[in-house]
């Protein structure tokens, strides 16, 4: 019995041994030195992060935002770091800018490498307050304007080298409470990405699946929030910002970057995404089960009029939302 146990132990050593200098060995031969990395929502939060350590990593860089203000100063940020970079406004949910903006950074560079979809938006709040509008916008922009975004850069990106990541969430494998439009969005996008994965792979290029848990990017003052908002604030800004349940942003953009260069199909950030992907796997049932009692606990206003994260003024004590408060900072959230 010994033996036995000795001999499954030595083998599942040596494949994780192998599986790690497999995975050392694909990331460094995918080098980024001069390649022409496309974020959307590269402007602020998770897509700023990213682009950070894409541009420490030797690309080039075009930045694809709405905003033209928060775009300039992400753009003064990485050039400031010693990046080259091209920012470009650009409404991902609108198909006639999508292509207008692919154009340009094809002038520009004469090259697309990796594209990485990470515009984005999230809605907070319990059904009732939500709208069949609210669903509309969440798939406009969470999955529509990704599909937008590819069905473009796939006339550019090269065969054999080109990579895709698309940023979707724990919320794409498994429905967070209250948060049901952007869960349904991102279901659509993990659906797509990895069916993308499969019918990209004969032609060698390598689609990426991210689904992060919470992560500390600041990105709560951009959220919106509907029912009792300052009660829902409260639960997912905390939530967001402490440590064990949520991974910081920095690690979490490294993870990704590391995923993209290795071409791997998924990747899951942070352990309690991984856990709660795993019980899902397992138990389906126990987890909505929990899911149900979670939801009772959660506020039950039905106020239909959303708020802004930053627009809300009856926020929780700083001290358990420090680490978010100084991630939005550093992160150009706070535009």
């Amino acid at each position: 019995m010994r033996s036995r146990l000795g001999t499954v132990v030595g083998a599942l050593g040596a494949f994780m041994l192998a599986r790690g200098a497999l995975r050392r060995w694909s990331e460094a031969r995918y080098q980024l030195d001069g390649r022409v990395v496309l974020i959307t929502g590269g402007s602020r939060g998770l897509g700023l992060l990213m682009a950070r350590e894409y541009a420490r990593l030797g690309a080039r860089l075009v930045l694809v935002a709405r905003d033209a203000d928060t775009l300039e100063r992400a753009r003064q940020d990485l050039r400031d770091r010693g990046a080259e970079v091209l920012a470009l406004e650009c409404d991902v949910t609108d198909r006639a800018q999508v292509r207008a903006t692919l154009d340009l950074a094809l002038q520009h560079y004469g090259r697309l490498d990796v594209l990485v979809n990470d515009a984005g938006r999230i809605e907070v709040g319990p059904l009732p307050s939500m709208t069949l509008e609210d669903f509309t916008s969440a798939m406009d922009t969470n999955f529509w304007g990704a599909l937008y975004v590819i069905h473009e850069a796939l006339r550019h990106l090269p065969e054999g080298e080109g990579r895709i990541v698309n940023i979707s969430s724990i919320g794409g494998l498994i429905s967070v409470p209250h948060l049901l439009p952007y869960s349904a969005s991102k279901f659509a996008l993990t659906g797509f990405s990895l069916g993308l994965s499969m019918e990209l792979r004969q032609r060698g290029i390598r689609v990426t699946t991210v689904c992060p848990g919470l992560m500390r990017t600041g990105s709560p003052v951009h959220a919106s929030f509907k029912g009792d908002a300052a009660a829902e604030y409260a639960w997912f800004s905390v939530a967001d910002s402490l440590p064990g349940l949520s991974v910081a942003g920095t690690r979490a953009a490294r993870a990704i970057v590391r995923a993209s260069r290795r071409g791997d199909p998924l990747l899951i950030v942070g352990m309690p995404a991984k856990l709660a992907a795993l019980a899902n796997a397992l138990f389906p049932s126990l987890v909505v089960r929990v899911s149900e009692l979670v939801t009772r606990a959660l506020p039950h206003e039905t106020d239909t009029e959303p708020r802004s994260g930053r627009s809300i003024e009856d926020k929780p004590p700083a001290w358990l939302t420090a680490l978010g408060n100084r991630a939005a900072v550093e992160n150009n959230e706070l535009s």
